[in-house]
């Protein structure tokens, strides 16, 4: 075992063995034919190319080294064309701060029984006159920076769950190709996390129709894992066990506290109603530029279904077969 593997169980070694193809006798050689490639793009500028950075891209694409350097090309691509948005990418900037409060996204302490980390987002608590589309997404990418250090997560990867209860049509009416096609850019294609699956809870019908909107944007395999499960609870516990949910999602964890998250990327102290004066999670190999922080009152109450089903039985995601869960899409 390299040192690349420090702190990882034997369980998770090998099973990125057995799914990522990944061989501790031969992985510096991997690792070193991916850093070769980065001169073939003189266009990008390559922030970091350390070991164990290029290591989380041949793990989210199974060790195949031309693919796992074109994600890391895209990973950088994307953030020079987007430099707005990776400006001050830190917990304590006023846009990814409000999106954080307002529970943007929602991380789970405990994992998945496969070990995956699971985030929630809650549609309906979007405030447009609060949060912009771009600061969501900025919080969104800023807490998968710090997941993604964690090298069980690279292996294990993630499960995001949507909860579209209460999700008007206005609100619908804001998610424009654009910013659709700017969020499916800095996830499915510039970003090294393996999403085990994408649940739609409680969504509305023109939630279907924003599939025609984002469906030219998507890879082939990133059709297959996106499931919409309505108000079937019973479907989604057949995929992710109860006892890893809370009670929104007809699990048997407390209700979901939107501050939990948030008060873990800016620390102990952090106090919703006064502004967070400590230093903050800074993400590293992101330029930053410094900001005034300025001030905010304590976000609105959170509206959040209640929804409570008997728990399902667990099945593997391999072998699911439900008519009321329907595939559309993912990220990958």
């Amino acid at each position: 075992m390299t040192h690349l593997h420090a702190g990882l169980s034997p369980e998770t070694i090998e099973k990125s063995r057995l799914e990522l193809n990944e061989n501790p006798d031969t992985l510096h050689q991997d690792i070193q034919q991916v850093r070769d490639m980065i001169i073939t793009r003189p266009d990008i500028g390559f922030l970091r190319t350390d070991d164990a950075f290029i290591l989380r891209f041949l793990r989210a694409r199974k060790f195949n080294q031309m693919e796992a350097f074109r994600l890391l090309a895209q990973y950088f691509q994307y953030r020079q064309l987007n430099l707005d948005m990776f400006k001050n990418l830190k917990a304590d900037d006023p846009g990814i701060k409000r999106a954080l409060m307002d529970g943007f996204p929602g991380v789970l302490e405990n994992r998945d029984h496969y070990g995956r980390k699971i985030l929630l987002l809650f549609a309906a608590n979007w405030d447009q006159s609060r949060n912009s589309f771009v600061d969501i997404l900025r919080a969104i990418l800023l807490s998968l920076e710090v997941l993604i250090e964690d090298q069980e997560l690279q292996i294990n990867g993630f499960i995001l769950i949507i909860d579209w209860s209460n999700f008007s049509f206005k609100q619908a009416s804001k998610l424009t190709p654009s910013i659709l096609r700017l969020a499916i850019e800095g996830l499915q294609d510039s970003f090294p996390a393996r999403f085990g699956g994408v649940h739609f809870v409680n969504q509305p019908w023109y939630i279907h129709a924003l599939y025609t909107i984002i469906k030219p944007f998507l890879k082939d395999k990133t059709r297959k894992r996106i499931f919409l499960h309505g108000n079937n609870l019973n479907s989604l516990h057949q995929l992710i066990h109860p006892d890893c949910l809370p009670s929104e999602f007809g699990g048997t964890l407390p209700p979901y506290d939107m501050g939990t998250w948030a008060r873990t990327l800016l620390g102990p102290d952090y106090n919703d109603e006064n502004e967070y004066t400590h230093s903050s999670y800074n993400v590293i190999h992101v330029k930053h530029v410094p900001t005034i922080v300025e001030g905010e009152d304590s976000p609105k109450y959170m509206k959040r279904s209640q929804s409570v089903v008997e728990p399902g039985t667990l099945r593997h995601e391999e072998e699911r077969e439900n008519e009321n869960t329907q595939p559309l899409l993912a990220l990958d």
